[in-house]
């Protein structure tokens, strides 16, 4: 690995985005410095009530993984992760943003190293039959132009309805990456 010049986190100045080489000649960058995270919504029992996201916007952004992160519940009472777009921040226009991909780790989180890639036929919604009673992860990805930008719908929003009747501790979240402009400090994504 090249040495950084002092004061310096990659070696540039502050807001241009560059990458540097790590031991295997791989280019990483640093995630905060190209990208943000944005919360959906904060650690919550599933089963007390909808669970809406935040409207995310990809105005300043080329790729969002959308991201739920919960712990073991009761078998059957398994998560509907739903991902609707929109043409603002507000929810206007609201409709369903359909998906075929979406990636999982289900179980004993210290014990599954890689993610599994699960298809489905095009949706807005997935449900894993076998998730309640186990811990998980789940990540769908989307670029901006998979949305409908053709008629102006540039926003994001990752929901899971109430699980059902039985205590399910979870929490979804952003990663925000390919800013279309670099900054020191990463662009909002819950404004217009």
């Amino acid at each position: 690995m090249e040495a950084r010049p002092a004061g310096s986190r990659n070696g540039s100045p502050a807001g241009q985005f560059t990458t540097t080489d790590n031991e295997k000649g791989h280019e990483m960058a640093n995630l905060m410095e190209n990208g943000n995270l944005q919360s959906a919504f904060i650690p919550v029992d599933l089963q007390s009530a909808a669970n809406n996201g935040d409207w995310v916007s990809l105005k300043l952004y080329n790729h969002v993984a959308l991201v739920v992160f919960k712990a073991a519940g009761t078998a059957g009472d398994d998560p509907v992760i739903t991902v609707t777009q929109a043409t603002d921040v507000s929810g206007t226009s609201e409709k369903a943003l359909t998906f075929d991909t979406i990636y999982s780790k289900v179980g004993t989180q210290t014990g599954i190293g890689t993610f599994t890639t699960n298809t489905q036929t095009a949706a807005n919604t997935y449900t894993d039959a076998t998730s309640a009673e186990a811990a998980a992860i789940f990540v769908v990805e989307f670029d901006a132009a998979d949305l409908d930008v053709a008629n102006g719908f540039d926003c994001v929003q990752l929901s899971v309805p109430d699980v059902g009747s039985n205590a399910q501790l979870g929490c979804a979240f952003y990663i925000l990456t390919e800013p279309r402009y670099a900054e020191a400090t990463p662009q909002s994504a819950i404004t217009d």
